[in-house]
C-alpha cells in the first residue's frame, strides 16, 4: 500500500455542503481532497419500496463513474427526503418549493443518504446508507414564503437546509445523524476512510 499522503482522495460531488463537511473531517488528519463531479444524473424514483438500496446504488454509480477515469479513494453520495413513502426532490420552482415545505410542515420525514467509497488501487468498496428522522414544527405561509425568497431551498432535496440560518428554525427535533441531513454522514465517512487505511 502506498504512503497515505500520496493516495488521492476524490469527492464525486460539487455539493458545497459535502465539500465543507469532508474538508472539516479530513483536516484533522492532515488530508486534502479534490473535487471531480460525477456525470450521473440524479433522479427521483417514481416507485420504490427500498429507499436505502436506492440511495446506496446511486452513490455507488456516482463514485464508479469517476473511478473509471481516475485512481484513488473515490467518495460518492446521494441524499433523498422521504415523506409518507414519497420522495421529495429538489424544487423545480418557487411554487414547488412552497408545496414541498407545506407538505413537510408539522410532520416527520426521513432523510436517506447513500455513501460509496471506492479504493481503486486495492479494490475495496464501502457502500452504506444512513437515515435520520426529522420533525418539522408547524410552519406559517408567511415563514415559508420568506424562506423561499432567500433562495436557500432551491438546490436542496426537500426544499430546505438544516444548516441554513432559517431552515434550521423549521426543525423541531431529529433522531439520528445531523450531518446526514446536511448531506454527508460524517461518522460513516470516517469509518469508510479508516477501512481504506487513510486514517489510522
Amino acid at each position: 500500500m502506498k504512503k497515505l499522503e500520496k493516495r488521492r482522495i476524490i469527492l464525486a460531488s460539487s455539493s458545497p455542503r459535502r465539500k465543507a463537511l469532508l474538508r472539516g473531517l479530513l483536516k484533522n488528519f492532515g488530508l486534502k481532497f479534490v473535487v471531480k463531479p460525477s456525470n450521473i444524473v440524479e433522479y427521483t424514483p417514481n416507485k420504490t419500496v427500498n429507499f436505502s438500496k436506492f440511495v446506496t446504488n446511486l452513490a455507488f454509480e456516482k463514485a464508479a463513474s469517476i473511478a473509471e477515469s481516475f485512481n484513488g479513494i473515490i467518495i460518492g453520495a446521494d441524499t433523498i427526503v422521504v415523506l409518507g413513502g414519497r420522495v421529495l426532490g429538489k424544487p423545480e420552482s418557487a411554487s414547488d418549493a412552497f408545496r414541498i415545505l407545506k407538505l413537510l410542515s408539522n410532520k416527520v420525514h426521513t432523510v436517506y443518504t447513500g455513501l460509496a467509497i471506492i479504493d481503486t488501487e486495492n479494490r475495496i468498496l464501502y457502500n452504506v446508507c444512513e437515515s435520520t428522522k426529522v420533525k418539522f414544527r408547524k410552519l406559517t405561509e408567511k415563514e415559508i414564503k420568506f424562506y423561499i425568497k432567500t433562495g436557500f431551498p432551491m438546490d436542496k432535496a426537500g426544499a430546505y437546509g438544516i444548516q441554513d440560518d432559517l431552515g434550521s428554525t423549521f426543525v423541531e427535533r431529529i433522531h439520528g445523524d445531523y450531518f446526514n441531513v446536511v448531506g454527508l454522514p460524517v461518522v460513516k465517512t470516517y469509518l469508510g476512510l479508516k477501512l481504506m487505511g487513510m486514517i489510522d
